[in-house]
């Protein structure tokens, strides 16, 4: 028996060795990895106090009207020529033993796109919002998108943004590859950049990505543990201050000397041997970050920005909504009995807008009416959805156009949507798309142009049987103001076409073959513009425009809304091809609603001016020195506009 105790117990003494020493080496390990992490040791992440901690759920903004770049393009030095001269300014000096061919490694450098998207061809074209939310020669261009609502979406992988990008020669290879991934929010941010200011705050900045980046060398040096603890201890008193002030003024008083003591710790750094590697490493990883700190707050601005253009402000909310309340409260005359014999009267102008804006439909006509020799003879017809309704008809029921009548129709009211098939009882005004060019005949492939394209919505194609009686009309968008009198439109002839339209020679059909589906087109017609152009609707019936719209949008949409929305480019330009009655240039203006540049010459001897672009002048976002031009337009002393506060 004693035998076998004997024997048993051996074994279990070597089993409680071996427990203990893999104790003592978890003991160990759990005390080696923090501090390896605290000198530093590791080569993927910085140490100290700068760490490359985001979440998942750290996003970046999809571009919603994303182009294609194309070539690859190039961010400005700036950032970089900072860099080197921080690195200059605060460089230790170089060790013995470094080669005399030591070079520096070239920043880390990025893409200027970097957004999740299904990969499409070059040139992939994809199709914008409708307006309401919000050289010749050769060329090869990208057509954009539809300006749906925008999302911040996951963040890519860092490994799959870095792309090279050559530097540009002139501002305007910096501007346009902005506009590629940012869309206008770019020319409003560059209109509206502030001078840097707060240069206390900036030194502060600088003083801590310098200490940042001598921090972990120093820590790792011998002999030099009060001088880690002050550069540590400087640190986060920087830290601390900048935490807590956005500008020199939330500085406390004593920030003089914080910025004295940290530039007698960082002399005291630089007079340390350490490896030029470690820091130069270092500082790339430190500029690394705040580069994409910085992208990701452009791409948050930029959403932001774009919400903004394609929401409602409040203020026209409220007045919608005040003037639907009103209208079940009041009982006003209905303009539409009282003029019943004009409306279907062909002998009348007879002028359309489809619109949901009631401001906006009301500087329209207001503009029309003001600059009409004679206005007893127009008629608009207004088309508005369900949601509107009430509101337009009370609105134009209190306010009155000189002799102008105004009719308001319901679009979810006609029968004929069902009659047509069309699928969607929503109404569908003029859509707008942005394109980006590149020009070849240009200097550089890096020169781009963006121009914003309107072409008629899907409600466009039921006018012959919405107004059965009519020979012809002027169809106008909400964003035009007229200058002058278009009574001469009315004794123009077409020529046997069927749509008078200004040009866009900027776009041909050729440039858009992939996306008209093989079907057959000059591929040297121009592109032709909505928001102003005069219908002869005789001809429309003949040519059996809208039989034709039919056929194209099966072909063209699978049922989604965003297909449905993205057809219109195509099937207006193929519906209408060779039936273009080219309008002289001077009957209208655009790129208002865009293009800081347009002279006021330009402007002034326009007939009408076309806002299209993001930058409506309804909005806060609106250029400024255009909008004078529509608020002359707009109804004055109204009572609901001071309630709801609408100043545009």
């Amino acid at each position: 028996m004693k035998g076998y105790i004997a024997a048993s117990s051996l074994p279990a003494k070597r089993r409680w060795k071996g427990h203990a020493v893999a104790v003592l080496a978890l003991v160990f390990f759990s005390l080696l990895v923090p501090l390896a992490f605290l000198l530093g040791l590791h080569n993927r992440f910085p140490s100290g106090y700068l760490s490359d901690e985001r979440s998942s759920s750290e996003s970046v903004f999809e571009n919603y009207a994303h182009v294609d770049a194309g070539p690859e393009q190039n961010h400005s030095e700036g950032g970089q020529s900072r860099v080197h001269g921080l690195i200059d300014r605060f460089k230790p000096p170089i060790p013995k033993d470094v080669p005399e061919n030591f070079t520096k490694k070239p920043l880390t450098e990025f893409s200027n796109g970097g957004m999740p998207f299904t990969s499409q061809p070059k040139d992939a074209m994809s199709y914008s919002k409708p307006k309401h939310i919000t050289s010749r020669g050769p060329t090869t261009e990208q057509v954009v998108a539809p300006k749906v609502s925008s999302s911040l979406n996951a963040r890519n992988d860092r490994g799959n943004r870095k792309e090279n990008h050559p530097k540009g020669a002139a501002g305007d290879e910096i501007e346009k590859p902005c506009q590629l991934e940012f869309g206008s929010y770019c020319i409003w941010s560059m209109e509206h950049k502030e001078v840097m200011k707060d240069s206390i705050v900036k030194r502060l900045k600088d003083q801590l990505f310098v200490a940042r980046a001598y921090y972990p060398s120093v820590a790792k040096l011998q002999g030099q543990d009060n001088l880690s603890r002050e550069l540590k201890q400087n640190i986060q008193e920087h830290e601390r201050m900048l935490s807590e002030a956005i500008s020199d003024a939330d500085l406390p008083s004593f920030v003089g000397k914080k910025i004295q003591k940290m530039d007698h710790t960082i002399a005291k750094a630089k007079s340390c041997t350490v490896d030029c590697n470690n820091v130069d490493k270092k500082l790339r990883q430190i500029l690394d970050l705040t580069e994409d700190e910085a992208h990701f707050h452009m791409k948050q601005s930029a959403f932001l920005y774009h919400l903004g253009v394609q929401t409602m402000p409040r203020s026209l909310h409220c007045l919608s909504m005040r003037l639907t309340v009103e209208y079940f409260k009041t009982s006003l005359q209905d303009i539409e009995r009282l003029h019943a014999q004009k409306l279907n009267n062909p002998s009348f102008q007879h002028y359309v807008l489809f619109s949901r804006n009631i401001l906006a439909a009301s500087a329209t006509i207001n503009s029309a009416v003001m600059n009409a020799e004679k206005s007893g003879h127009m008629i608009f017809h207004l088309v508005t959805d369900g949601q509107n309704f009430y509101a337009m008809k009370h609105w134009f029921a209190r306010n009155s156009y000189k002799e102008a009548t105004v009719r308001v129709l319901n679009f979810e009211n006609v029968k004929l949507i069902n009659f047509y098939n069309l699928g969607r009882r929503q109404l569908s005004p003029s859509e707008e798309f942005r394109v980006s060019i590149h020009d070849i005949a240009r200097s550089s492939p890096m020169q781009l142009r963006t121009e914003y394209i309107s072409v008629f919505g899907h409600s466009h194609f039921i006018l012959p049987e919405l107004f059965k009686n009519l020979k012809k009309v002027i169809v106008l968008d909400d964003d035009v103001v007229v200058q002058r009198d278009l009574s001469s439109l009315w004794n123009l002839d077409l020529e046997g076409k069927v749509n008078g339209a200004v040009q866009f020679c900027g776009i041909r059909l050729g440039q858009l073959k992939m996306y008209m589906r093989g079907h057959s087109y000059n591929g040297d017609s121009c592109a032709w513009m909505s928001g102003l152009n005069i219908i002869d609707l005789e001809r429309w019936r003949e040519r059996n425009i809208t039989g034709n719209y039919l056929g194209l949008l099966q072909k063209f949409q699978n049922g989604s809304e965003a297909s449905w929305r993205a057809s219109a480019l195509p099937i207006s330009l193929l519906a209408f091809q060779d039936l273009i009655y080219a309008l002289d240039d001077a009957w209208v203006q655009s790129r208002l609603g865009h293009d800081y540049g347009v002279s006021a010459d330009a402007i002034k001897n326009a007939a009408a001016l076309h806002y299209n672009g993001n930058m409506k002048p309804w909005l806060e976002l609106g250029i400024p020195k255009y909008k004078s031009y529509w608020k002359k337009f707009l109804t004055k002393e109204e009572r609901f506009m001071d309630e709801c506060n609408v100043n545009p």
